[in-house]
């Protein structure tokens, strides 16, 4: 599921960024934001943001430069002459307004390949953690959850393997972790989302085995991610 960022200044174009996406199969909607300021809570979480470029506060083009990381970008302009500059920054497409919900459609199947290779790729790499002189290589598919245990993480695994205990704050591990793939549900729990085997808003159980509280700060964000997913419930 594509996890998507809308960005523009126009109520009307947001409306029709939703309506269109309610139409096509495989893209969740984060959220709708008229500015650039309000959207950058959300931007850890997205895996693709359509922006438009003239707005206001600043230019879409300029909010895309100031990100160290920024999401899959779609520009959404009714000026041509951007598209270049557009691309400069690596957009993976420009949707010339008016565009048809066909445009849309294809623009969210282009970003949804590119998420699924860059997801492939890196379930193939090994994932890093450095905790004082000791360095740690990790298959993220092996992660079931982790679990804070005051300046240490526990970090619990599949097959039976002992857990890892860490010097490493939960904090910072969420914030390397992959958004795509794990989710802070806790002020004590990362859970990694393929090895949810049944949820509520409330709890989830890890593999059939373990059940993780989640707390009233994270359910918005994790009722998102459950209610495109309800059916798998």
């Amino acid at each position: 599921m594509l996890k998507a960022l809308f960005i523009d200044d126009e109520p009307l174009a947001l409306r029709q960024l939703e309506m269109y996406a309610s139409k096509v199969p495989g893209i969740e909607v984060l959220a709708a934001c008229t500015s650039a300021s309000s959207a950058r809570i959300y931007l850890n979480q997205a895996d693709a943001l359509f922006v438009d470029i003239n707005m206001p506060d600043i230019s879409g083009l300029d909010f895309v430069r100031s990100l160290d990381k920024p999401p899959l970008v779609v520009f959404t302009s009714a000026y041509a002459e951007f598209a270049l500059e557009g691309f400069r920054v690596n957009a993976v497409d420009y949707l010339l307004k008016p565009f048809s919900l066909e445009e849309f459609r294809r623009s969210v199947e282009k970003l949804s390949h590119i998420v699924e290779m860059q997801n492939a790729a890196l379930a193939k790499q090994p994932f890093y953690l450095k905790s004082g002189t000791k360095t740690i290589a990790l298959k993220l598919d092996n992660i079931l959850y982790v679990e804070s245990l005051s300046e240490y993480v526990k970090i619990h695994l599949s097959g039976g393997v002992e857990p890892i205990v860490l010097l490493y704050s939960l904090k910072k591990l969420a914030g390397e972790l992959p958004a795509a793939r794990f989710m802070r549900i806790h002020r004590s729990y990362i859970a990694a989302l393929k090895h949810i085997s049944e949820a509520t808003a409330s709890t989830v159980c890890i593999d059939g085995q373990v059940t993780l509280p989640v707390s009233e700060l994270y359910r918005p964000a994790f009722r998102q991610w459950l209610s495109a997913r309800q059916p798998s419930f």
